[in-house]
């Protein structure tokens, strides 16, 4: 007999997970991820990845060629450290991308939106599981994702950027998307597969 709670931690719910999570939700996303999204989509010269970790994603957007600024919350080593995303005011004249803290995620897609010109781009690495709840519909019906990228090969995201246990057998049973905003955009979301 399998107990909820096994269930639930195989389904990716994460308050149902048997390990703690990381203090400030760092779970560093895997660079193929990035790799993968630069062959789906292209986006205006400037990027900002506002939740940059120790640079996994950011490197291989400097890889394509584009410019990219790189902070978050907390200081790991790569970017500008101490930059609280939620708090920046002034407009970006560029896209936005990110695997953003989940538990902020709603607030990260919300607030990229509100700081980026119409027209933009605004991608965000996040759980299938998004897509669900209540407090999220209101945000997919004023403002749906031009393209839902869903990855049909599992992706991995690794606390505190640790892959190596990663790659030890552990994997992971939580299937991830880009989640790709244009703003401005009032159309059909489009669901689309790679990888």
């Amino acid at each position: 007999m399998v107990n909820n709670k096994s269930a639930f931690t195989t389904l990716g719910a994460s308050n149902h997970t048997d390990k703690e999570r990381e203090t400030n939700d760092y779970y560093a996303t895997e660079p193929k991820a990035a790799e993968l999204l630069c062959k789906l989509e292209t986006f205006s010269p400037n990027i900002w990845e506002c939740a940059c970790g120790e640079g996994h994603l950011s490197e291989v957007f400097k890889a394509n060629g584009y410019n990219v600024y790189s902070s978050d919350l907390i200081s790991r080593g790569y970017g500008t450290g101490g930059v609280d995303f939620l708090e920046h005011c002034e407009i970006w004249s560029g896209d936005i991308i990110t695997n953003p803290p989940y538990k902020y995620a709603k607030e990260f897609v919300e607030h990229a939106l509100s700081i980026v010109p119409d027209g933009n781009k605004v991608a965000m690495f996040l759980k299938l599981t998004f897509m669900e709840s209540q407090t999220r519909r209101a945000l997919f019906d004023n403002q749906p994702p031009k393209t839902i990228w869903v990855s049909s090969s599992r992706l991995q995201c690794a606390m505190n950027g640790d892959f190596d246990t990663y790659k030890k057998g552990t994997g992971t049973a939580i299937a991830y998307a880009w989640y790709v905003w244009e703003k401005g955009y009032t159309g059909q979301t489009s669901v689309r597969w790679f990888n």
